[in-house]
């Protein structure tokens, strides 16, 4: 019966035309916010190390003239 009561209210606040927009930014939000979240796990687990890379041969000192 609450609810009831409350759809009442809602549609004679905001009309039948304005409901279907209101519903739709409501549904855009969360599902940023469970991008952002999930993004949040991802970006908090520390990432791969970069593979090992092969020392660079030393090149040999070059002798100076005096």
């Amino acid at each position: 019966m609450h609810l009831l009561i409350v759809a009442i209210v809602i549609l004679v606040l905001f009309g039948g035309r304005k409901i279907p927009e209101l519903m739709r930014g409501l549904g855009e939000g969360v599902r940023g916010f469970k991008e952002g979240m999930s993004g949040a796990q991802a970006s908090s687990t520390p990432p791969p190390a970069p593979p090992a890379a092969a020392p660079a041969p030393e090149k040999p000192a070059e002798e100076k003239k005096s």
